[in-house]
Formats: structure tokens, C-alpha cells, sequence
């Protein structure tokens, strides 16, 4: 069976409803091998409103989508102008195709181009070992609550320099 082909490209504001909606997917349905029930619903209660993805990816940030060979939203990232790699998220269906590692290496790619010398992002469980994998390095794993539900993630930090 032939690797599923997919396109990249810059955030457009039409694709934020899929875009909220796949976050909202990804979380659901991939939250749970590594987080409770409580620490998804908690993650992720509901899609991401339009507007507020909207509001995102038009703060100054690159934003890139990658998309499948229908031209559905198959994964987006985001890079923050300071190194901040603030979302990374795939579709379940489209885990383990190599879509969401191929987001990161144009966002990596991109800060070198921008000159940008250090990338940081805070990984869940399950995006740990991607970016382990790209060359980011462990800071510390961050303890926290949200909507008051304890949860865990990793501070992670890359040098371009």
C-alpha cells in the first residue's frame, strides 16, 4: 500500500473550522494512550471555536497545514516569531503516516530561515518522542492543572546555532 501523499501550505482563514475541529479529534481520539479520560475531556472539552484559531493564526505566527489527498486538514503547526512551537497536532486516522513529523520539519526549517536560533514548545506524552526524534531536548516535565484536572507535559528546547 502506497504512502498517503499530502500538500503543505500556510494557514488560509477558511480552514479554521477544520482546523478547530481536528484539534478537538486529535486530542479525543489519541489523548488516550498516554492521559486519562479526565485529563482529555479536560485537554480538550470541545472543538476550538473558529474565531479563536482564527485569532491564532493570524497573531503574526507561521501556521502550516498539511493536507491529504481529498484536501481535508490532515495536521497543522504553528511557529511563534520567538522559537515557540505552540501547536502540533494530526488526525488519528493520519497518526503514524509521518505528516505530523513532516509539519515539524518545515517549522524547523522555516526558523532557520528566519534566522531564529533556539525552538522551545511544551510536548504532550505522545508528541514527546517525535520531538526527541527532530533533535529537541528535555527540559523538564510541567505539572499543572486544567479546568482542574492535573495533567503533565514536557518543557523542550531545540538550538539552531
Amino acid at each position: 500500500m502506497a504512502e498517503p501523499a499530502f500538500t503543505y501550505r500556510p494557514f488560509e482563514p477558511a480552514d479554521a473550522e477544520a482546523m478547530g475541529r481536528l484539534y478537538f479529534d486529535s486530542v479525543r481520539g489519541l489523548g488516550g494512550r498516554r492521559y486519562s479520560q479526565a485529563q482529555v475531556e479536560a485537554w480538550a472539552p470541545a472543538p476550538l471555536p473558529p474565531e479563536q484559531v482564527r485569532a491564532r493564526a493570524g497573531d503574526g505566527r507561521l501556521t502550516l497545514l498539511a493536507l491529504d489527498a481529498a484536501g481535508q486538514v490532515a495536521a497543522y503547526g504553528d511557529l511563534e516569531a520567538d522559537g515557540h512551537i505552540d501547536q502540533l497536532y494530526a488526525r488519528p486516522e493520519a497518526a503514524g503516516t509521518g505528516v505530523a513529523g513532516e509539519v515539524l520539519d518545515r517549522l524547523i526549517a522555516a526558523a532557520r530561515a528566519a534566522g531564529t536560533t533556539r525552538l522551545y514548545v511544551e510536548a504532550s506524552e505522545l508528541a514527546r518522542p517525535l520531538f526527541e526524534r527532530k533533535g529537541f531536548d528535555l527540559v523538564r516535565r510541567r505539572d499543572f492543572e486544567v479546568r482542574g484536572v492535573a495533567i503533565h507535559n514536557y518543557a523542550m528546547a531545540m538550538m539552531l546555532a
